[in-house]
């Protein structure tokens, strides 16, 4: 994926924030939430992770620059 896909996952998000259960929805299945809680709890998950409860979310920006940091062309 190149930058302009991602950017476009990021236009037809419906809000600015995702949570974790639904990241699999916005990346077409290319990352499991489990992925991201793994990579939370090692401290390479996405900036700006919101916590209410126990759910868990990402702003639409702070994940799409995650996934372009580990995009291969």
């Amino acid at each position: 994926m190149n930058k302009n896909s991602f950017k476009m996952l990021a236009e037809r998000w419906p809000s600015a924030i995702v949570a974790r259960h639904e990241v699999g929805k916005f990346s077409g299945g290319l990352i499991h939430p489990r992925t991201l809680a793994n990579k939370d709890s090692l401290g390479e998950g996405p900036r700006d992770r919101i916590v209410v409860g126990r759910k868990v979310a990402y702003t639409v920006e702070a994940l799409i620059e995650w996934l372009e940091k580990r995009a291969c062309a």
